[in-house]
């Protein structure tokens, strides 16, 4: 598999995700409006958190494999780092 069908299957991932959270959050929003169990929607909440993460981790990861890799091959990955860097700082609220 070369780099740019690995790039392509990694934002397909992250698609899938968002597209899937998508349904979910809809389903949420229904369950709020039909008053279901607030246990309930919480769990729904916390799946659709979870699609999102994987679909950032997805997106994180194709840029590090290849934008941030690119960088540094060519000498100039300073700025690649340091944005990889703010983006671990918001994941682990720092």
């Amino acid at each position: 598999m070369n780099e740019g069908d690995k790039m392509n299957n990694e934002k397909k991932k992250a698609l899938q995700a968002l597209k899937t959270s998508r349904g979910q959050i809809e389903g949420i929003i229904k369950m709020l409006e039909d008053e279901r169990y607030c246990v309930d929607i919480s769990n729904q909440i916390i799946a659709a958190q979870g699609l999102l993460k994987k679909a950032n981790l997805l997106i994180l990861e194709q840029h590090i494999n290849h934008c941030v890799k690119d960088a540094i091959i060519n000498n100039d990955g300073s700025e690649k780092v340091e944005e990889i860097m703010s983006i671990i700082a918001k994941l682990t609220n720092r």
